[in-house]
């Protein structure tokens, strides 16, 4: 058998599971829990557990809830330990999309050292933090599964003697009492600084390591390559990463994002970050412990040490004191008083850093001096680290992006017509030409419509108080702070020139921050070029080398279904790319991404091949949201591989970019008819005349909409229809049912009428199945939905439809679609589906006893509230709590919300 055979994963994963849950067990009989403990691993009889009483029945449903997520944490630390020996059997490129196997692909393209040295040093990569999916877990939980995850680390090391063994088992076993007698999730509705909180656990705690941990294993994949290491040493060689945040400064259909916060956002990066800094420095200059005696100090560093002490005075004099024959640590402690100012907010002239930048400066000088007494491992060791630190994270740890809705924007710019007396002022029925030509002729003008501080109206005073603070906090602090503006639901060059009138009115530099537009829908992915080119030709458009251009997934998937949202995004990039090469331009594409399929979810690697190949041109950002955060990056092995496949997937792109030469040509016309397929047969569903009602009883969309798992309202604007419902309740409430129509419905259809009616070009595409990274891409992940999608629970939730002709017509149109896609997909292949899926079979087996355990009581539970909500409210009021609970552990067990 063959060593990497994944049958060695399948059995650490069995191993594992069941060490964790005797444990598990264990808790629960000496707490008297023992009805409970013996049903952990059979599916329950709803009637069994309905005979224990309401206690016990929500005691259940936290046990499956607890089995599931450790079921999530076994998996993660057995993929460790099988990569681990992939490396040790087949090398450093034996691992799909690391920096080794882009290294040696790199090198069959014939590129030299210096040109993918050039590559690494184009790529500038943009994480966004977001919580408005589902993540409902306090930090305390958080916590406490990566204390869980380290402590089973242990066991995985033979060091260990029995004894200590043992110990570590008791320490597991307390770890998990704790979890137990905990509350998971949060049973009030989280707030916006709730949700910052758990965003900033990740930035402060986890990404920083995470950083570190990746700059290492591509110093290591440079080295092992065969490359010089001399030309991958220093920080500003290496890869650029800036994170990002929408916790705070999202307000696009947000009440709660107000001025007020986005300003206390700002402060609490701000001040986080600069913590973060004066710990490691106060580290640091406990490790610069070098004598003068022994090593010849560099004429710049005592320079350095005497000009700053001099800025200081008395206090200069007593940190250089304190350690004599010290130079290195003499520096740092002046370092150190100009970081304090700067954290005190005393912003005397040469006594505090104005910027990050001048912070990086200094240390440039400590770190030149050590150059100077070839201290080359001090220098990788501990200098290295903080000086990406700062490149990375500032003094402001993310950037905050501004994002609203268009028709807010729309709403506020009339609003401050009609106080100003304009005397045709309703600006949103406007014409997009007349809006063009008004806003042209108004930013030719320097002046505001009104005296500051003047109201307008709601939207005109919650816009121009949010530009307020950001003009406010860039004037005392810079604006490294400041992400992009974020237009929602751009439909036209207009949407994003009233940005700039908002920043006139306030006194902003319109040369000083970016204004991105976001496409969503269909129609707007298909006009985006015709805007972009408009847009960059204006006279008053800011001349830069680089346009964001945010991209995104939930939308065009709700409106045209998963295969027409891709390809759709696919080619927007191609014609937006025609438009950076006219306009001498880089575009940085935004990808709106979620953790789910259906909103660009998956390997990063994978979503990054499938682009189209050119089009990346080294900078990027997209967005992690929600759970997604803690699946990909909570434990520190999981998240620098997961580092590892964003950065060297973003430069194999990149280089595309850079050596155009080589790049295959695709039959993009097949793939476009494929998708207009597909279209037409989504849309066919989500009009039919009953879909609506369908999607409201067989989906648990009511629920979502009350519960508490979000700050964020389920919909913009309170209207009940499908186009102002957000896409993530949309895609969460189908795969909680699971149909998952939102990541599978079409392709079926699709492929079945491509090959009755273009025979030949269904055979062309098969026969790139292997080859076209789209493709690929396209039927690996709708498969995975497919299988993960199951009939008989379908037909469980469409029970729940009142109308039975409805909950027919439209079952037996999905259930068609859903046999017909599963075969339609397996005949793409040239292997079985048993043999090409034998990990996602596994996956899906063993979750299932829990999975429809909690199925089953979701749908009796969604019934019984239904009718007591119409009978007596106030009886079904307190359900809500026990549908969360469900609904919650439903999305562990699953992987995905929205």
């Amino acid at each position: 058998m063959n060593k990497l055979s994944p049958l060695l994963l399948f059995d650490k994963i069995d191993s594992d599971m069941s060490f964790l849950t005797t444990c598990f067990k264990k808790v629960l009989n000496s707490l008297g829990e023992t009805e409970l403990s013996g049903l952990l691993e059979k599916e329950i009889d709803l009637n069994k557990i309905a005979d224990l009483g309401p206690n016990l029945e929500e005691k259940q449903i936290q046990i499956l809830s607890i089995y599931l997520q450790l079921m999530n944490l076994v998996e993660e630390n057995a993929a460790v330990q099988f990569r681990r020996k992939k490396v040790d059997e087949a090398g450093m490129p034996g691992i799909r999309g690391s920096w080794s196997e882009t290294f040696n692909r790199w090198k069959q393209r014939g590129l030299k050292e210096s040109q993918i040295l050039e590559i690494i040093q184009m790529v500038n990569v943009s994480p966004v933090l977001t919580a408005h999916p589902t993540e409902a877990k306090r930090i305390s939980i958080l916590e406490l599964h990566r204390e869980l995850y380290l402590t089973l680390l242990k066991l995985d090391n033979s060091i260990y003697s029995n004894i200590e063994r043992k110990a570590i088992e008791e320490e597991i076993t307390t770890l998990l009492e704790r979890w137990w007698r905990t509350g998971e999730v949060y049973l009030e509705k989280p707030t916006v600084k709730a949700e910052r909180n758990n965003v900033m656990h990740y930035l402060t705690k986890v990404f920083p390591k995470i950083l570190e941990k990746s700059d290492e294993k591509l110093r290591m994949s440079w080295i092992e390559a065969g490359f010089d290491p001399q030309s991958l040493r220093m920080a500003e060689e290496f890869p650029q990463m800036t994170f990002g945040s929408w916790v705070g400064g999202d307000r696009d259909g947000h009440p709660y994002v107000t001025a007020a916060l986005t300003k206390d956002t700002l402060i609490a990066h701000r001040e986080a970050a600069l913590w973060l800094l004066k710990k490691q420095l106060v580290a640091l200059a406990a490790e610069m412990s070098f004598s003068e005696i022994r090593n010849p100090v560099p004429p710049d560093l005592v320079k350095a040490i005497n000009n700053l002490s001099v800025v200081f005075g008395e206090q200069g004099k007593k940190a250089v004191e304190r350690n004599t024959y010290e130079p290195w640590r003499q520096y740092i402690n002046l370092m150190l008083l100009k970081l304090e100012n700067t954290i005190g907010g005393n912003f005397e002239e040469n006594k505090h850093y104005s910027s990050s930048n001048e912070l990086a400066k200094d240390l440039e000088i400590l770190r030149k001096s050590l150059l100077e007494i070839k201290a080359f491992r001090i220098i990788e060791k501990s200098i290295f680290p903080l000086q990406r630190f700062v490149q990375c994270f500032g003094f402001h740890l993310a950037k905050l992006d501004i994002r609203q809705n268009s028709e807010f924007h729309d709403r506020a710019i009339q609003q401050i017509l009609e106080k100003t007396g304009f005397e045709n002022s309703s600006f949103s029925t406007w014409e997009e030409e007349e809006k063009i030509n008004f806003l042209s002729k108004e930013l030719k003008s320097g002046r505001p419509f009104a005296a500051s501080g003047k109201s307008f109206g709601e939207e005109a005073d919650k816009v121009l108080d949010c530009f307020r603070v950001i003009k406010e906090h860039s004037d005392k602090f810079g604006n490294e702070g400041i992400g992009s503006f974020i237009v929602s639901m751009t439909r036209g060059v207009a949407d994003l020139l009233v940005v700039f009138v908002f920043m006139r009115e306030v006194g902003l530099d319109k040369n000083q921050f970016h204004v991105v537009p976001l496409f969503e829908t269909i129609d707007d992915l298909d006009h985006s070029d015709q805007i972009m080119d408009a847009y960059l030709s204006h006279p008053f458009i800011p001349k830069s080398d680089i346009q964001e251009i945010m991209l995104g997934y939930s939308d065009s998937n709700k409106d045209g279904g998963i295969l027409s949202s891709r390809w759709n995004i696919y080619q927007t990039e191609l014609r937006l790319s025609k438009i950076a090469k006219d306009h001498s331009i880089r575009f940085k594409y935004f990808h709106g991404i979620g953790g789910t399929i259906s909103r660009g979810g998956g390997k990063y690697h994978r979503f990054l091949e499938s682009m189209p190949a050119g089009s990346l041109s080294g900078e990027i950002k997209l967005t992690i949201q929600g759970e997604t955060i803690a699946q990909q990056f909570a434990n520190l092995l999981n998240g620098t591989y997961n580092m590892e496949m964003l950065l060297s997937g973003v430069a194999l792109q990149t280089a595309y970019f850079k050596h155009p030469n080589g790049i295959p040509e695709y039959p993009n016309e097949i793939m476009k008819l494929l998708s207009d397929f597909s279209l037409e047969y989504y849309k066919q569903l989500i009009k039919h005349k009953s879909f609506i009602e369908f999607y409201g009883e067989a989906t648990p969309i009511d629920v979502l909409e009350l519960t508490k798992i979000g700050s964020r309202p389920a919909r913009r604007t309170g209207t009940r229809s499908l186009s102002d419902l957000r896409a993530i309740p949309w895609v969460f409430s189908w795969s909680q049912s699971r149909f998952n129509i939102t990541g599978w419905f079409g392709i079926g259809h699709a492929l079945s009428r491509l090959r009755k009616e273009k025979p030949k070009d269904y055979q062309k595409l098969r026969s790139l199945t292997g080859e076209w990274p789209l493709l690929m891409y396209i039927l690996i992940q709708l498969e995975t939905n497919l299988m993960n999608s199951d009939t008989n629970l379908m037909e469980r939730y469409s029970d729940l439809v009142n109308n039975k002709n409805v909950k027919n017509e439209i079952m037996e149109i999905i259930l068609e679609e859903h046999r017909r896609s599963l075969d339609e997909i397996g005949d793409m292949f040239d292997s079985d589906r048993e043999t090409r899926r034998t990990s996602q079979i596994n996956n899906m087996k063993r979750r299932e006893f829990a999975l429809n355990t909690l199925h089953k009581f979701q749908i009796q539970k969604l019934g019984e509230w239904r009718k007591l909500k119409t009978d007596n409210p106030d009886v079904a009021e307190p359900m809500i709590k026990k549908l969360l609970e469900i609904t919650t552990a439903l999305a562990s067990g699953l992987k995905n919300t929205g």
